[in-house]
């Protein structure tokens, strides 16, 4: 769905473009021409970013010489409930509502594809991966402690983190009703698959 509108969100055209992302180069044509029929010597694209379709729409927008911006999900989200407190989302509203946003420039202009931008998206993938892998815990972490608590050993002589003391007690309390004895008999060969199972 695409809608033309002036700075006050009035629409001046709407049409529905059923076809691919990198297809759209008729919809922005489309809409230059309505827009100069109006009187408006361009025109300003703006999307939600969602998917990989609105990097296709940016480099449609740049090879006509339209400037381009994007306006944030949550934003969008907000405003509409703050509109008409309603939680339905059709492509009508949302491509007004986006208009709207923008015209009261609340978007922003997105961060060009380029090698740095490469870099950095490559480094916060690193980071994010760290991040789970510091956190997470390891299944033999949680072993060793599911074999401490059994063995009746504090956490504090444990001195493992809590989260993997709660993966060893769920299975121990799951498994054996929190019986340690019996935990204790079937021994770490059978404690071993059950914590993996938890953790993962």
């Amino acid at each position: 769905m695409v809608v033309v509108t002036d700075h006050d969100s009035k629409v001046l055209a709407r049409k529905t473009f059923p076809c691919r992302a990198w297809n759209l180069g008729t919809a922005l044509d489309w809409a230059a021409r309505h827009a100069s029929a109006a009187g408006f010597l361009g025109v300003t694209v703006a999307c939600e970013p969602t998917g990989h379709w609105w990097r296709v729409l940016g480099q449609l927008a740049a090879d006509r010489g339209m400037p381009f911006v994007c306006v944030q999900p949550m934003i969008s989200s907000w405003s509409r409930r703050a509109e008409d407190l309603a939680f339905d989302k059709t492509d009508e509203k949302n491509a007004v509502l986006i208009a709207r946003l923008t015209a009261q420039l609340r978007c922003y202009i997105p961060e060009p594809v380029d090698e740095t931008w490469g870099r950095l998206r490559h480094l916060g993938t690193r980071r994010d991966k760290l991040i789970v892998t510091m956190t997470w815990p390891d299944p033999a972490d949680a072993i060793t402690v599911g074999m401490r608590v059994a063995g009746g050993a504090e956490h504090r002589e444990a001195a493992v983190p809590v989260p993997y003391l709660a993966r060893g007690l769920t299975v121990l309390c799951d498994r054996d009703g929190g019986d340690l004895n019996r935990t204790r008999q079937l021994g770490a060969d059978r404690l071993e698959p059950a914590v993996r199972r938890e953790v993962t």
